[in-house]
């Protein structure tokens, strides 16, 4: 009995060795954390003046160019700037031209000659001509404050004004992302475990919305840290191998990073 006993208290007392050290628990050498999906790029655009929005040329969803127009703003003394600084440099273009044929009456020993204007005179009319073509790329710069475009391929993810709105300066109006380059970010990674992650490191990304698992590598770690519940974090991003059908921003993963 006594044998029985003791046999029987050995193995109680090894369940919990095996509770503390669970199934799901992370393998030597693996780094796990929670992330997000996110487009690999995000651009916030605004206006550097502040006026009346006269065009939305772009709906949400849809993809556009870089270079490609988004927003006008409502400011026509602009355009009457460009036009009047384009009449002045078409007159000061004529008098510089005037001035290269014009000849001047002179009387030397009893004749009279017609000579070429002086060069000076020449010279003012070209100066004339020079600083109203900087006039004009002047208005034509402010003028084109006024058109928001896009700076890089992309899909156009909010629109947050209306034709008629008044908006502010530097007020987002539209945001641009890149949804067909995602990418992971972690979002609780701790400093105990930053340590163990390199860049290149290779990844498996559990997406619980898709059932689907993917792999990728460590592209970036963030230099800086956050808090989050009162725990500081680190932010790694990483680079998908393949991005999968139906895949979303904001997607939540699970991360394994192998050492």
């Amino acid at each position: 009995m006594k044998r029985f006993h003791w046999s029987t208290l050995l193995s109680l007392t090894a369940i919990p060795a095996i509770l503390v050290n669970p199934v799901f628990a992370a393998q030597e050498g693996t780094v796990v954390a929670s992330a997000v999906i996110v487009p690999a790029q995000v651009t916030e655009l605004g206006f550097l003046t502040s006026a009346l929005i006269k065009e939305i040329a772009v709906q949400e969803g849809e993809q556009v160019q870089a270079g490609q127009t988004l927003a006008v703003l409502d400011i026509p003394e602009l355009q009457f700037a460009v036009i009047a600084a384009e009449a002045a440099l078409r007159s000061a273009q004529g008098e510089e031209k005037v001035q290269s044929y014009r000849r001047v009456k002179d009387r030397r020993h009893g004749r009279v000659f017609f000579d070429v204007v002086p060069p000076e005179v020449r010279q003012i009319a070209h100066a004339r001509v020079q600083q109203a073509q900087a006039a004009l790329e002047v208005a034509q710069a402010t003028l084109a404050q006024t058109t928001l475009v896009a700076p890089h391929d992309g899909t156009v993810a909010s629109v947050n004004v209306v034709p008629g709105e008044y908006v502010q300066q530097n007020q987002v109006v539209v945001t641009l992302a890149t949804l067909n380059t995602l990418q992971i970010e972690t979002t609780d990674l701790s400093e105990r475990d930053i340590p163990k992650v390199k860049i290149g490191d290779p990844t498996n990304i559990f997406v619980e919305a898709l059932n689907a698992d993917i792999s990728g590598k460590v592209v970036s770690i963030s230099p800086i840290a956050d808090a989050v519940g009162g725990d500081v974090v680190y932010k790694v991003t990483i680079s998908l191998d393949k991005q999968p059908n139906g895949l979303l921003w904001g997607m939540t993963t699970e991360v394994t990073i192998n050492e």
